[in-house]
């Protein structure tokens, strides 16, 4: 607003610096101008646009409104779609993801991470040909989606030619207050360039006037251009001081907007009318860029409003544009309501191929019950659901519940919106929609069931009664033949599955089972899988790995419940990690949207394969941000299950402080509520703990109290996963029967062919009971060398260690130091320090230097070793960077980096490259 002519300002000199430095850097750069309502943020994004577009700079703009703010990806699309030509210049992932940003192609939403690689990509092809200046105005309307990923470019600009401002409100919350990007505060004016500005807007004022409104603008940009005209046309200074100072305590922004409502009320009804559409359609202020997703409303006819000072020209399309966003605010002000519903609803015929917005302003638009508007709101709602915007799609429902024509219709809305926001945590909010309606808290509420059940769940762990409430409202709707029920019948049923996991006991599960099968062919296919993977996988679980891959196959347009489900699912048959990158892009949505429930469990499940790929540090951090957001929350369930893994992972690490005082935690909470899944965890955690100290003993007897030798305790999800725990605890302690005992019921039960990681652990305990030597190699064989085996590195190289054990007094020092040090290279690698110490003692005793013998991989990171492992193991780069959250391209990079280091020229040669050890003497 500073801006006087040929692109000249009043003051701003050290502003005008360091935007001057960042146009002219040899490097990109981000940059967020923050400040008041009208202190001249617009003004310097055009200084730096111009200064940019002088120094041979592409400058591509947006600008945030508030009418976006729910529309995920609404403000990115801006910014990419004057690029979509280089898109085609991209790889065939990165044009898929763009495909989906833009609706081009159906799929999830890809995580921030994945969009902002393929953004940075798709920037530096751009920015190659001529340097790139992204202007963004007005960011805190930004949507939230939109925001991540305009900060994960931002921090990571360095290296290309593109350069990142950003404008902001300082009196407006965003996500951009987060997003660790350099800041530069816009104050107001000094006094002197206040008078300078004021004199050349508006030269010839006399002194009463200019003093009143110097000291009313106090250095704001925006006050001092608009207040005189104010001023002027009151006719006397006096009205003119009682129209701005009359107010005392009264921000200025606020009298700016009863500055320009003045000039509104002025106008003709016609003129009125196309501002009001324009405001409620969210039309920019300023030059903006075209926008991609379909039509605006475009204001016509209206030449008076920018004669008075209201509306400004686009010169990109030669559209009426609001001069400030004060103006749009107080056009929407004025209105009666009857005018908005009228602007809403041709705003509504504007949009009508849009779900979204045609919904939004039909909603706006309608008083009465509407059936037609009810529908449009409920697909708008599953619309936005499948992106993740939970929290929208229960504000959305519940305004559709509203206007239904039909109680029934009703009923089955808010059904609908307390199980959207129970499944997503907000807990509060679906315990106000079942009392909203009284058919919902009546004497037969099997839709509200659902709502109550998560409360109960999620807040306190219970188990018992959630059982028998859900049990009778799924025999209610099987009884009652309803066919409009099967929806809530699914939601019921898999709400029972839930609880019956969390309970782990072996009489309510049968007691599912029985009910389960009374529904035949009303039984959902996708809870079938349910059933049997999260139950009792020793006795159920054939096959189940084959489903659950041909289950998420099958995906289309996943609600995140349903992703949360499967994951559950790959997670009890190990092979959640080829669906990491899926639940890693879900988890980023959902955390942004407010859906707690969705993301904590998606964190849970990211955090159970961390651990298993020995991503340790990563895990931990999961696992301590799940607790803090579920215990904020007061989701005590969720709290409690993400510390026993963090209890685990102590335990694993050597930890056993920590690890037991977790342990006690969880216990005490779980076991007086009848919560098995996590007192079974408490057990593990116990016997991990006893495990790495060396203490056999008490290994043994926490192992037994989660199943006996010979046996796997039925729905007791641990009993299987502490297979090779168990066994070795009675190997160290004497009882060789039990173990041997142990690991044949293991192959009896058909553990290899359920899961990979069943597979490792049972060769692995078969191989350390085995008598024969000749059996035992087999097994050693058979688990080293499993296809699925780099997945687990943790059992991995325990299994190493006792096969080196073994090789070292049956076949001699040397034969053991190759599987000693693979062994002791993994502990290292993991921060597992007490089984690494283990190690290398066997190693100091099979006459080898554990320092020597690895030397030769010392000169990779842990990331080359990471990468190289899994390139060893047959993952492509598109695998390893989905795996790792890397692009491809950085992928192939580590890779050029790690072929001379290990001395080979091949990916053929890495697995050879990384077994290889140097001889020693065999003293």
């Amino acid at each position: 607003m500073e801006s006087i002519a040929a692109g000249t300002m009043v003051g701003r000199e050290r502003e005008q610096e360091v935007l001057a430095g960042l146009v002219t850097a040899a490097e990109g750069r981000a940059l967020v101008l923050r400040g008041d309502t009208g202190v001249g943020k617009s003004a310097l994004l055009d200084h730096v646009a111009a200064l940019a577009a002088g120094e041979g700079h592409r400058v591509v703009r947006a600008v945030g409104v508030e009418a976006e703010s729910e529309l995920p990806f609404a403000g990115l699309h801006q910014f990419l779609y004057p690029l979509l030509p280089h898109i085609d210049r991209l790889d065939d992932s990165h044009r898929r993801v763009f495909d989906v940003v833009f609706g081009r192609s159906e799929g999830s939403p890809p995580s921030v991470m994945t969009l902002g690689i393929a953004v940075l990509d798709l920037l530096s092809l751009a920015a190659s040909q001529q340097p790139l200046l992204l202007v963004l105005d007005d960011g805190q309307w930004l949507d939230t989606s939109s925001i991540e990923v305009c900060g994960f470019v931002g921090r990571r600009l360095t290296g290309s030619s593109v350069k990142l401002v950003v404008g902001l409100r300082s009196d407006v919350a965003s996500g951009f207050d987060t997003a660790a990007l350099p800041q530069l505060a816009v104050t107001t004016l000094s006094e002197k360039e206040a008078e300078q500005l004021l004199d050349m807007r508006h030269p010839g004022l006399d002194p009463e006037t200019r003093r009143l409104v110097l000291d009313e603008a106090q250095g704001n940009a925006l006050a001092l251009l608009e207040l005189p005209p104010h001023v002027l046309r009151s006719g006397r200074r006096t009205a003119g001081r009682e129209a701005l100072s009359g107010y005392p305590g009264i921000p200025l922004p606020q009298r700016l907007q009863q500055v320009y409502g003045d000039r509104i009320r002025a106008l003709g009804d016609a003129v009125r009318t196309e501002l009001l559409r324009g405001a409620l359609d969210g039309v920019g202020a300023g030059a903006a860029a075209r926008h991609p997703r379909g039509t605006r409303y475009r204001m016509l006819n209206a030449d008076e409003a920018a004669a008075g000072g209201l509306l400004d020209i686009d010169p990109l399309s030669g559209d009426f544009v609001f001069r400030h966003p004060l103006v749009r605010s107080t056009v929407v002000q004025l209105a009666t309501p009857n005018e908005r519903r009228a602007a809403h609803a041709a705003l509504a015929q504007v949009h009508r191929d849009d779900v979204e917005r045609r919904a939004t302003h039909l909603a706006a638009a309608t008083v009465d019950p509407d059936e037609e508007v009810a529908s449009a709101l409920e697909a708008a709602a599953e619309s936005v659901t499948r992106r993740g915007g939970a929290m929208v799609a229960v504000s959305w429902l519940t305004r559709a519940a509203e206007l239904s024509e039909r109680p029934e219709e009703r009923s089955r809305r808010l059904g609908d919106a307390a199980f959207v926001a129970g499944h997503a945590g907000l807990l509060g909010q679906a315990q106000q929609l079942v009392g909203a309606d009284p058919a919902l808290g009546g004497d037969h509420p099997p839709a509200s069931v659902v709502a109550a059940a998560y409360v109960a769940l999620y807040e306190d762990g219970d188990v018992r009664s959630t059982q028998r409430h859900v049990g009778a409202a799924i025999e209610q709707l099987r009884d009652s033949g309803a066919a409009d029920s099967h929806e809530v019948l699914t939601r019921l049923v898999n709400l029972l599955l839930a609880i019956n996991q969390y309970a782990g006991d072996e009489t309510s599960w049968e007691r599912t089972h029985t009910l389960l099968d009374t529904l035949g062919d009303l039984m959902p296919a996708a809870s079938r899988v349910y059933e049997d993977a999260w139950g009792d996988v020793v006795r159920r679980g054939a096959g189940v790995r084959e489903r659950v891959e041909a289950a998420f196959a099958a995906l289309r347009d996943p609600e995140p419940w349903d992703i949360t489900r499967l994951g559950a699912a790959a997670y009890h048959v190990d092979v959640l990690g080829q669906y990491r990158p899926l639940l890693q892009r879900a988890l980023d949505r959902e955390s942004g949207t407010g859906a707690l429930a969705t993301s904590m469990t998606m964190l849970h499940l990211v955090m159970l394969d961390q651990m298993a790929a020995g991503e340790w540090d990563e895990a931990q951090r999961s696992g301590q941000q799940c607790v803090e957001l579920a215990s904020s929350h007061g989701h005590m369930l969720f709290a409690h299950h993400a510390r026993g893994y963090l209890g685990l992972l102590a335990a694993m690490r050597g930890h056993s402080d920590r690890a037991r005082e977790l342990q006690a935690a969880v216990d005490a909470w779980a076991r007086p509520r009848g919560v098995g899944f996590l007192t079974q965890i408490a057990d593990a955690i116990g016997t991990t703990a006893a495990l790495t100290e060396g203490d056999y003993e008490a290994a043994y007897l926490h192992a037994i109290g989660i199943t006996l030798p010979g046996t796997f305790t039925p729905y007791a999800h641990q009993a299987p996963r502490t297979l090779l725990d168990l066994v070795e605890a009675a190997l160290h302690t004497g009882r060789h029967e039990q173990a041997r005992t142990h690991a044949l019921a293991a192959r009896r039960a058909g553990l290899p062919g359920i899961s990979p990681r069943l597979a490792l652990l049972t060769h692995g305990a078969l191989a350390m009971t085995a008598a024969d030597p000749a059996e035992a190699d087999h097994h050693y064989r058979q688990a080293e060398t499993h296809p699925g085996a780099h997945a687990f590195p943790y059992e991995l190289a325990r299994i190493r260690l006792a096969h080196g054990i073994r090789l070292r007094h049956t076949q001699g020092r040397k034969a053991a130091r190759h599987t000693l040090t693979l062994a002791t290279d993994t502990f290292d690698r993991l921060g597992a320090a007490t089984w690494a110490e283990r190690a290398r003692a066997e190693l100091r005793a099979a006459g080898a230097s554990p320092l020597a013998s690895s030397a030769h991989l010392a000169s990779l990171t842990w990331q080359e070793r990471r990468i190289a492992d899994l390139a060893a193991g047959g993952l492509t780069n598109k695998e390893i960077g989905a795996r790792m959250h890397l692009s491809p391209r950085t992928v192939s990079s580590h890779l050029y980096r790690v072929f001379p280091k290990l001395g080979i020229t091949s990916r053929a040669a890495l697995r050879d490259a990384l077994g290889r050890m140097p001889d020693g003497s065999d003293a």
